[in-house]
């Protein structure tokens, strides 16, 4: 499996579509249990910092956006504020706070510049939540307001880090402070859309699906015909990023309804907020119809009950027993 990032905290799981069997909160116990995560308690505690310029390590090599850095070991005292500064300025969307990111980035230690997680090495970037309890404070502060395509660089003590815990795992002590160069590719919040090319939905059988890309919830036509028997998988919207893979974690919007009404039962457009989740914890039609589809794709996926939720539909769903399900689904990002 994966090794996840060391920043990351255990990320919400998606609770209506969780494979049957599973408990509300399978996605939290299987992600905290492969990396430890920042204590929420302490870090909530601590007011928010001072952002001075620095004094920051020099990079040394690597100094191109998106590029594996080499970092100076800190020289003298760090700053006991937040030192943050813009090496490249990037011309893109600005970051909000709780938005998701898409991002490489570095991480060392101050005083030793022994370097304890990368993105850049496992070639997949970190894609993670600015929300309180999600990372580190000292991300929240420092990338917010940021553009992507910018590389930021900042040092973080631990009032703002992992505090005077510390983290065993990373080897970082409780009085470390910590620096980071990040590289923020993209950055998605709850009115984001995919960005693919229309693909044709000529099939007189199947739901037709929305092609707007404005971040509101697409529209769903169910045609008034008997429901397929089989899984469906299509795309509205075809995207040109990396394909997901059968054991990836996605980051996505979607809208479900119900084959028979058109009864929508579960939207993140709704509910105003993205959902991450593995494809080894939602119900077999939803792993099957996303896998080997691309990045930045809005795909239609048309369930059977043998493949969703057959005769145990989740308490208070509005699902009833073996019905069909349609989703509109947009891949914003592979995590």
């Amino acid at each position: 499996m994966r090794r996840r990032s060391l920043l990351i905290a255990v990320p919400a799981g998606l609770v209506t579509l969780a494979a049957c069997g599973d408990s509300d909160d399978s996605s939290s116990s299987s992600n905290a249990s492969e990396s430890p995560s920042p204590d929420a308690s302490a870090t909530s505690a601590a007011p928010p910092p001072k952002i001075v310029d620095g004094p920051l390590p020099a990079i040394t090599a690597g100094t191109k956006f998106d590029e594996k850095p080499t970092v100076a070991k800190g020289s003298g005292e760090p700053s006991k504020d937040l030192a943050v500064k813009t090496v490249i300025a990037g011309g893109g969307k600005a970051v909000a706070e709780n938005d998701f990111i898409s991002a490489n980035y570095l991480g060392q230690v101050w005083q030793s510049a022994k370097v304890f997680d990368n993105s850049y090495d496992r070639k997949t970037p970190l894609v993670i939540q600015l929300a309180q309890g999600s990372i580190i404070d000292g991300w929240r502060y420092a990338l917010t307001g940021k553009k992507t395509g910018s590389r930021v660089q900042f040092s973080v003590p631990p009032t703002w880090g992992y505090g005077e815990q510390g983290n065993e795992q990373a080897g970082i002590k409780g009085d470390d402070t910590l620096v980071f160069v990040v590289d923020v590719q993209d950055t998605f919040n709850a009115k984001s859309s995919a960005d693919g090319k229309k693909a044709a939905q000529d099939d007189a059988a199947l739901p037709k699906v929305g092609t707007n890309t404005d971040g509101k919830a697409p529209s769903i036509e169910v045609p008034k015909t008997d429901a397929p028997k089989k899984l469906v998988a299509e795309y509205v919207l075809e995207g040109d990023g990396a394909e997901v893979g059968a054991q990836d974690s996605v980051l996505v919007q979607y809208k479900g309804v119900l084959w028979d009404g058109g009864k929508e039962f579960d939207s993140t457009y709704a509910r105003k907020q993205l959902t991450s989740f593995s494809l080894q914890q939602v119900v077999k039609g939803w792993a099957q119809g996303l896998t080997g589809k691309k990045v930045g794709s809005r795909v239609l996926i048309v369930i059977p009950p043998d493949l969703g939720y057959g005769d145990s539909p989740p308490e208070g769903s509005g699902i009833e027993k073996d019905s069909t399900l349609v989703f509109s689904v947009d891949i914003l990002a592979k995590m």
